[in-house]
């Protein structure tokens, strides 16, 4: 643990950080995995809501900079290719 006062509260404050960012990038994965399973079940009305769930998740975590900009992009492509294998 840091000794000077000003390490100790960037301590603290990184520490808090790191919880959040665990929290957004928490959110984003289960968004994908939901979106994933919806498109795996077959049913496109549902399968198309969580797309757009998801990719709106995605873009927000993106805004702040949890997730980076080509990797949010290809899951978001990723998941559009799906769901329009499956609407086929």
């Amino acid at each position: 643990m840091a000794n000077i006062k000003s390490a100790q509260k960037r301590a603290r404050q990184s520490d808090i950080q790191r919880k959040a960012n665990m929290s957004l990038r928490t959110m984003a994965r289960t968004a994908i995995k939901n979106a994933r399973k919806a498109i795996a079940a077959g049913d496109k009305t549902a399968a198309a809501a969580a797309l757009l769930r998801s990719q709106s998740v995605i873009d927000r975590v993106t805004a702040k900079g949890i997730l980076h900009r080509n990797a949010a992009d290809r899951q978001k492509s990723r998941l559009a290719h799906a769901m329009k294998a499956l609407q086929q």
